[in-house]
């Protein structure tokens, strides 16, 4: 059955509120409490129909949740039993099974892949086993990432395609995204082992933490018939579709496995209690983001700011976390110094859970919640602080005066965008508005920012306003698209 519903389908919207009222948890709390209301928010919000979640706090899971239809169709509720597929969060397992070829003594990161590789191009040669595991190898991709298809119509052909083409940069310039990495290390895991990757994982770990569910749905995402399996969903122009991928065999080390979202909280209590590797240097380094050359790490996003050995890293001097994600419906963060990890699996892709999972973990770690100020700088905080108590109206001069006792006291223009936009999103456009009048005060010469005080006038339907700003983000920048875009539909309203 192919579905096809859009966001204001009668069925869609009936849907919606079926999956606000399946709800079912296992937990330490009460049997409704404030972690299922901030997921059917976040589901409300985010159209996600079905969600698994999983909550480890100090070596034991707290919490197990089941939200939402797996099978939309069929009117199939998420429970302990339904199979997410996990997408690229098969890395993580990937990066495991590297360093646990390392405790065995079998494989170097820092050794170049020629040592385990001979079939491969010259140029490819130098590359470190580290750099194929973070993303910086430079080597091109047998992946289409914005198609989401291989490069040629199979394997064999995407392949001779690919040991073609010249590197896309030099090893350890960049953090590029890429498939051909890990059917490399899917190469090198099965030479040293003996054995395939995918039993080579399954043996020494699926089947070390008794991951049962996991074991019985293989690798084939959704081209495998997995018993209790969620429908895989995506939005497309504004219509509900349901979604299929499955990658080839050898391209299995970079997606294919599915999971319950207690099976893979297990799996990181296995991790954390050295059940799975020996030693804690070896955590370390699964966990440790790879530098480029320049020094710096690399990743997805702001967020995501760097990658490790399979497992991208959130670097931040509060609460850094191991958060590795798939396919923009399922992810898996830990919190090291804080003893948490939470996992949330969905079956919409464009769900993105990894967006509100800080969030989440703010019910147990109140400095994290963005009310305290999570991840503003000290000069931000004691802004907000300010502001919160006496209100946003007078933004200008609070700065000034806390300028004028703290020599140290600086905001960047970046935060005060993020933190207006963050507003934004919470419905509160005034309070927004006057951060973004102090940004362009702070910032003159910054197109974005008038570009941003002018999309928030036209929001509040001041076009004259809004006309103003826009003129001047284009002044200052005859490049901005937006602002030109904006102006000619704003002068019809004036």
């Amino acid at each position: 059955m192919t579905l096809s519903i859009t966001s204001d389908d009668p069925f869609f919207k009936k849907t919606l509120t079926t999956i606000l009222l399946l709800v079912s948890t296992i937990s330490v709390f009460s049997q409704t409490d404030s972690i299922d209301v901030f997921i059917q928010n976040q589901m409300h919000k985010r159209k996600i129909p079905g969600l698994g979640l999983a909550i480890v706090r100090h070596g034991k899971i707290i919490k197990t949740g089941y939200y939402g239809l797996a099978n939309i169709q069929d009117s199939i509720a998420v429970s302990s039993k339904t199979m997410f597929t996990i997408n690229s969060i098969t890395k993580a397992f990937v990066g495991v099974a590297a360093l646990q070829l390392v405790e065995e003594g079998k494989l170097k990161l820092d050794s170049s892949i020629s040592e385990y590789l001979t079939d491969i191009p010259e140029t490819w040669k130098s590359v470190k086993v580290r750099q194929l595991l973070s993303h910086t190898s430079g080597i091109p991709d047998l992946v289409d990432e914005e198609e989401a298809v291989m490069i040629a119509d199979n394997f064999d052909l995407a392949w001779k395609k690919v040991i073609a083409m010249p590197l896309d940069f030099k090893a350890g310039e960049e953090f590029r995204y890429n498939q051909t990495n890990y059917y490399l290390l899917g190469l090198i895991i099965n030479k040293l082992s003996e054995m395939s990757f995918q039993e080579f994982i399954t043996k020494n770990q699926l089947q070390k933490v008794g991951m049962e569910k996991t074991i019985r749905s293989g690798f084939g995402a959704t081209k495998e018939l997995v018993p209790n399996a969620a429908n895989s969903y995506q939005f497309s122009k504004g219509k509900l579709n349901n979604m299929f991928f499955s990658f080839p065999s050898p391209l299995q080390t970079a997606a294919g496995m599915s999971s319950t979202a207690n099976e893979l909280a297990n799996w990181i209590i296995a991790l954390q209690n050295m059940k799975l590797l020996k030693q804690k240097s070896s955590l370390e380094a699964l966990w440790k983001p790879d530098l480029l050359n320049n020094g710096k790490t690399a990743g997805f996003s702001r967020l995501l700011n760097g990658y490790a050995a399979g497992w991208p890293t959130i670097g931040r001097h509060e609460h850094p976390a191991v958060a590795p994600v798939g396919g923009g419906r399922a992810a898996l963060f830990v919190y090291p110094k804080d003893d948490l990890s939470i996992i949330v699996l969905t079956n919409l892709s464009g769900g993105s859970p990894d967006v509100f999972i800080d969030e989440l973990a703010g019910l147990f770690i109140p400095d994290m919640k963005e009310t305290n100020g999570f991840e503003m700088s000290p000069s931000a905080k004691s802004l907000k602080v300010i502001l919160d108590k006496n209100g946003y109206k007078n933004a200008i001069e609070a700065a000034k005066k806390l300028k004028s006792k703290n020599k140290n006291f600086n905001l960047t223009e970046s935060e005060i965008n993020i933190w207006g936009y963050k507003l934004i999103s919470q419905n509160r456009l005034k309070d927004a508005l006057e951060l973004f009048k102090l940004n362009v005060t702070l910032y003159p010469s910054s197109a974005n920012a008038f570009d941003s005080l002018g999309e928030t006038y036209a929001e509040l339907e001041d076009n004259t306003l809004a006309v103003k700003n826009y003129e001047q983000s284009f002044k200052l920048n005859p490049q901005n698209k937006n602002a030109e875009q904006q102006l000619k539909i704003l002068r019809l309203k004036l």
